[in-house]
């Protein structure tokens, strides 16, 4: 029996979502709530509730702005330059934008937010001011723009992404809105992503605190901060966007470069275990899900983007409000709803369709000293090597021209593994980076470091 592909959600799934998305707007007192989940790369379901004063109701195409999920686009422009060789993340930002005054300070420091430098500009608060108060980069970052020393903790920086998008600027030889549309928002289709707002889009709302009264806040323009916020966006077009940053798309970025992005780039700050920080994304553990995304604010405004890339699924939340609803909160529920409600189905399993006799050969149980592992082969040509019982190392390696793999995650990430033969070609061991894994454990004979006891295997007595 052949079981077809569904991509709708059962009725009872959208009304949990909706009920979701219901409670969040009417408990975080917004004007207007938008909420979104995408499965498998496609948009499956769009609420809202709410609308804006003059009672228009939002839907999947208004625009509200997302704030600092700027950020993430801004990275993968840096990304894209990283890729084509124009730099390196481990490149000292003076190298390739010269006279900034933060010295040493790398790329990737910058992307993982832990250059050390401050969190804001100087005065005035430039999300309510307009960026022609910061015309030059030194009004950006002040007199003294590192408050730790680079690379040692993160410390969350507006004024860092400020300075990748002027380094975009410097390499790429375009502004950093030409570059954005050209190289992302054009091959991805997010024809509704833009740096000012093209209607329909929201009004920004200061909820009282203490009264069902609003206040319309500023929608500023804000010239050199703008890659760290500017951007303004649609549910429809961020579900796009985090599918492309859950698979990748080689018109843009190659699925082992956001992948690279996903990773955490610097340990989280103490006391904060779930949640840490990649290169332009968000980290958070929430229900036992690893989530990546990224959250945003701009007054009058909240933004989460998250999802879920074993799960297969995506969720934007966009309102209105400068505070009150928990746009990440309410993002990762929707993607836990459906989750649990609509588990995602495993892949068929399909035979190979090649296999290696010699690579076959390989295939079974080997042990490092006592423990027992065993090795598989993958689909695309690698191998898997992952203890049998209990905890331990594993790792995923991708095969390489010269005969050996290297490590594609866990504690062998990065280390080489090859396999030895005796002078007859008979394979005598694997080597893992100077661990040696042999067919039998402590087989007299075999070379396994620091000998076999002559006595072999013994009882009690």
């Amino acid at each position: 029996m052949t079981i077809s592909s569904f991509e709708g959600l059962l009725p009872s799934t959208e009304r949990a979502l909706l009920h979701r998305i219901a409670t969040a707007q009417a408990e975080g007192r917004a004007p207007s709530l938008v909420g979104a989940v995408a499965r498998n790369g496609r948009m499956v379901w769009t609420g809202s509730r709410g609308g804006d004063v003059a009672g228009a109701v939002p839907g999947d195409d208004t625009q509200y702005r997302v704030g600092s999920i700027t950020k993430t686009f801004t990275a993968v422009l840096v990304m894209r330059l990283r890729d084509e060789g124009l730099l390196d993340l481990d490149d000292p930002l003076e190298r390739h934008l010269p006279k900034t005054g933060v010295g040493e300070v790398t790329v990737a420091q910058l992307l993982g937010h832990s250059a050390g430098l401050a969190a804001e500009s100087p005065s005035p608060w430039w999300e309510r001011t307009p960026g022609s108060l910061r015309p030059e980069l030194a009004d950006v970052l002040g007199e003294e723009p590192l408050l730790h020393s680079p690379g040692r903790r993160h410390h969350y920086s507006n004024t860092g992404y400020t300075l990748l998008g002027s380094l975009i600027e410097a390499v790429r030889g375009v502004s950093w809105e030409q570059a954005l549309r050209a190289e992302i928002l054009e091959p991805l289709g997010l024809g509704r992503t833009t740096l000012r707002p093209v209607a329909p889009y929201a009004q920004g709302w200061a909820v009282h605190p203490w009264a069902d009264a609003v206040l319309p806040e500023p929608q500023e323009d804000l010239g050199l901060m703008a890659p760290a916020g500017q951007l303004w966006s649609t549910a429809g077009d961020l579900c796009r966007f985090a599918a492309f940053l859950a698979a990748g798309d080689d018109r843009v970025l190659s699925a082992g470069s956001v992948e690279e992005m996903r990773t955490a780039a610097v340990p989280p700050t103490p006391g904060d275990w779930d949640a840490g920080y990649g290169l332009g994304v968000q980290l958070m553990r929430r229900d036992g899900r690893t989530f990546t995304g990224h959250s945003g604010s701009l007054p009058g405004f909240v933004a989460g983007m998250w999802m879920s890339v074993d799960d297969g699924l995506a969720a934007v939340v966009l309102a209105n409000a400068t505070s009150g609803p928990m746009p990440g909160v309410v993002a990762s529920d929707l993607v836990r709803i459906v989750a649990e409600a609509e588990p995602r189905l495993p892949e068929p399993w399909r035979p190979l369709p090649d296999v290696s006799p010699s690579l076959l050969a390989l295939a079974g149980p080997w042990y490092w000293g006592t423990y027992t592992y065993g090795l598989w082969l993958t689909g695309d040509g690698g191998v898997e090597l992952r203890p049998l019982r209990g905890s331990g190392r594993g790792s995923r390696f991708r095969a390489q021209a010269d005969g050996t793999w290297v490590g594609l995650d866990g504690y062998y990430a990065g280390e080489i593994l090859k396999v030895v033969r005796r002078v007859d070609g008979s394979v005598s061991h694997l080597d893992l980076g100077s661990f040696v894994f042999t067919r039998e454990p402590y087989e007299p004979g075999d070379a396994v470091p620091g000998g076999v006891d002559e006595g072999g295997w013994r009882g009690s007595r």
